[in-house]
């Protein structure tokens, strides 16, 4: 269960999330938070160096994250992350997926899930899934 204070009904911020090494080969790391059945983006972060290691809690909205990385745009049109916020009285699931690629994205800040995922087309080289839910 992801907790309140990531959510719309709490502070929303961002979780402080950590990852292992990626494959020798990967030039950049990219995150997509979103609800599965696609119709909402909550936070996409791309160009992300591949020695972070993770994101810490509360990563600030703009075009560049601190530490390296740029921001896209969630479904609300924002640089930033956007918890989960389903209609009163339901649970949705939601999907963090990061990405290991072998090359920096000629992206400029701002560019949403589906223009990351044309431009990360035949250069990832493994990704990986945490689902976890959310009651409001």
């Amino acid at each position: 269960m992801i907790p309140d204070r990531y959510s719309c009904k709490g502070e929303d911020i961002s979780p402080e999330l950590t990852w292992g090494d990626p494959p020798a080969a990967t030039r950049s790391l990219a995150l997509v938070f979103e609800d599965p059945s696609g119709r909402w983006t909550h936070w996409v972060v791309y160009n992300l160096p591949v020695a972070a290691g993770g994101l810490p809690e509360d990563v600030p909205a703009g075009e560049d994250l601190p530490g390296g990385g740029v921001h896209g745009s969630n479904s609300w049109g924002a640089l930033e992350y956007g918890g989960p916020c389903p209609p009163q009285g339901s649970t949705h699931r939601y999907v963090f997926t990061l990405y290991a690629l072998d090359t920096m994205l000629e992206l400029e800040s701002g560019a949403n899930k589906r223009e990351l995922l044309a431009a990360m087309e035949k250069h990832i080289l493994a990704e990986v899934e945490f689902g976890a839910s959310y009651t409001r």
